[in-house]
């Protein structure tokens, strides 16, 4: 859409350059109309001072074709320069020819491109300067009766041409205004679009590492045991086939609990939450499956009427959920675990309890995930809490405020 877009502007702008180029040559069509019948009006009658008209004319000319051709010279500084010569040329003529007062048609070219090249306020006094040139030469070289009659004809046509380049002039503005922010809003929108790749590959990097962990912790931890006692097998096989049968049964039972910690680590990670899944329903299937995993009851407590929630706390808590439960099947020993969801006032409050060895050998730096617990708990100003159970076992804690404070 925004390169669809941009291109149309693009186009738009190469097409305002090519009108450009055509009002250039309309004016010097424009020009060549003026000067060309004075020329010839002047020789015909044979006027004294035709040659004087010839060469006025001649340089007039030249120099606009010099200019309107010659980007290079378009500076602030040359234009203002342009058009002072140009006038002086203009007024020159008129008093070689006081008859000949239509030469004072080319203060309309000269008021368009001061409009045009100026800005509002400079290109307005140019065009003052021109209406008084017009009307203090008229009426020096005009009779009165002359000047009465042609100085309003020419003052309606400062009025058109003035507005005329004072609209093209601000609709050329808007609309290299338009592109610009048409350009910043498609640099935006590529930067804001690298950072979402950015963010999901960061996502991705976190679970991928986070899986390593899971998986290093429960069934590296198992299959190293089985390699050992292997090993041992292998040894003692031909001398003690008795001890040798004993550590088989303790590999296979190694392997058994490989298996199981992989179905568990599976059916933890699984993610419930779509977008149109509700949150009681998400974490009621991850205690579903984490009971039918694990064997452990689960005592679960929700308020009667869920508090809405964003999808980022939604996932804060789910996640927080699936941490501890696994935390706790892997190093609590427990029997029982309970998952109470209450609201208080502006906060929802996830607490995760079980009957196990309590903290015994817990910290941030182990396997517990503490440190990972806190680092989404603060992303929305929450907190987390890790107490010792009244009757046994690990109570944990998470607060997070419903809306952003």
């Amino acid at each position: 859409m925004f390169d669809f877009s941009l291109t149309i502007m693009k186009t738009q702008t190469r097409w305002e350059s090519v009108k450009q180029w055509a009002f250039s040559l309309s004016a010097v069509f424009a020009e060549l109309a003026i000067g060309v019948p004075g020329v010839v009006i002047a020789f015909a009658n044979d006027l004294p001072n035709r040659w004087w008209v010839l060469g006025l004319t001649t340089l007039f000319l030249a120099i606009s074709l010099l200019f309107t051709f010659a980007r290079r010279l378009h500076s602030k500084r040359n234009l203002a320069v342009y058009l002072l010569v140009e006038a002086g040329l203009t007024v020159a003529l008129v008093v070689l020819n006081p008859r000949m007062n239509f030469y004072v048609i080319w203060f309309y070219v000269l008021t368009i491109e001061a409009i045009m090249g100026f800005s509002r306020r400079t290109g307005l006094l140019w065009l003052a300067g021109f209406v008084i040139l017009t009307v203090v030469t008229l009426t020096l070289v005009s009779p009165l009766n002359d000047v009465l009659i042609t100085i309003p004809i020419y003052l309606g046509g400062f009025f058109f041409f003035a507005t005329f380049a004072n609209a093209t002039f601000q609709a050329n503005e808007a609309r290299k205004v338009s592109l610009r922010l048409l350009e910043e809003l498609q640099e935006a929108h590529e930067q804001l679009h690298d950072y979402a790749g950015k963010a999901e590959q960061l996502a991705v990097s976190e679970e991928r590492n986070r899986l390593s962990r899971e998986m290093h912790d429960t069934i590296g931890h198992r299959l190293t045991v089985a390699a050992v006692q292997l090993e041992g097998v292998e040894r003692l096989i031909a001398r003690d086939p008795e001890k040798a049968a004993e550590m088989t049964a303790v590999v296979r039972d190694q392997i058994r609990e490989a298996l199981g910690e992989l179905r568990r680590t599976v059916a933890t990670l699984r993610e419930p939450l779509e977008a149109d899944l509700p949150f009681e329903t998400s974490i009621r299937r991850l205690v579903d499956e984490y009971e039918a995993a694990t064997d452990l009851k689960v005592h679960l407590m929700l308020p009667e009427q869920m508090p809405e929630l964003s999808t980022g706390r939604r996932l804060v808590l789910y996640r927080t959920a699936q941490e501890a439960l696994t935390n706790v099947q892997k190093h609590a020993g427990a029997g029982q675990v309970w998952v109470q969801i209450s609201q208080a006032s502006a906060q929802v409050t996830l607490r995760v309890s079980d009957d196990g060895i309590g903290l015994k050998g817990i910290s941030e730096e182990s396997g517990f995930g503490l440190r990972g617990i806190r680092e989404r708990a603060g992303r929305f100003d929450g907190e987390l809490r890790v107490e010792l159970r009244r009757g046994g076992g690990t109570d944990l804690s998470l607060s997070l405020p419903i809306v952003d404070s």
